[in-house]
């Protein structure tokens, strides 16, 4: 399975009475794809995630704006309560069959921990954990946009082989840091409003595959 990134957040004066309100202008905060739908779903857990949801909603047939997404949840808020909520973003991908780019509605995850939940996992994972999506989207395939002289990964596929190949051309190479830098850009810029709307206290931007991703994404923003 492909690497995932994510975002972990730790905000200031977090507590049950806060919560609703910082989780309300976090969403106030998203990205959402272009189109009518942006959040598609909404569960809400208690106690840990073995146990079963408290309830689950379907966004995905009507546009609900942040304050009516957090209202849904106020009946059940307690420190031991997990809010996650699906959105769509649109980032930058490129179409293996077409050989084109598009920006295309990619799915996130946003959890909202409460203190007490899951043995105040919080402390390790953020009190707003956000799935981000597939690491390469933001650091690109194989090592490719490295530096010069980084290690570049041997194709273990006959696709993969075909997409070394048209990455081996400086145009198509320059396209692939170009788009792969907006999405970088894209997500700093969700950061940046996160820490203009919310009292953050910590920030940790962090993937699977990377040891420190964010140096990454810092070095493929330099690239020129």
């Amino acid at each position: 399975m492909p690497n995932r990134a994510y975002a972990s957040l730790w905000i200031r004066n977090f507590d049950e009475s806060s919560m609703l309100n910082y989780f309300e202008h976090f969403l106030a905060t998203v990205p959402l794809a272009t189109g009518p739908i942006g959040f598609t779903g909404m569960v809400i857990r208690a106690v840990d995630s073995t146990e079963s949801p408290l309830v689950e909603h379907d966004l995905r047939g009507q546009v609900l704006a942040p304050p009516e997404i957090a209202h849904l949840v106020r009946e059940y808020l307690a420190d031991d309560i997990c809010i996650e909520v699906t959105a769509l973003w649109d980032l930058w991908l490129r179409d293996m069959e077409t050989v084109s780019w598009k920006k295309s509605p990619e799915k996130m995850l946003i959890s909202c921990f409460g203190q007490d939940y899951d043995n105040g996992i919080y402390a390790e994972s953020g009190h707003f954990l956000v799935d981000l999506g597939f690491e390469h989207m933001f650091t690109g395939h194989a090592g490719l946009l490295s530096r010069e002289g980084g290690p570049v990964a041997e194709p273990a596929h006959p696709d993969e082989a075909r997409f070394m190949m048209w990455m081996s051309q400086p145009k198509n190479l320059r396209e692939y840091q170009e788009k792969t830098r907006e999405n970088i850009q894209k997500l700093m810029a969700w950061m940046r409003l996160i820490e203009e709307t919310l009292p953050v206290e910590r920030m940790r931007l962090w993937s699977e595959g990377e040891e420190n991703f964010e140096a990454r994404l810092d070095e493929i923003v330099d690239l020129r």
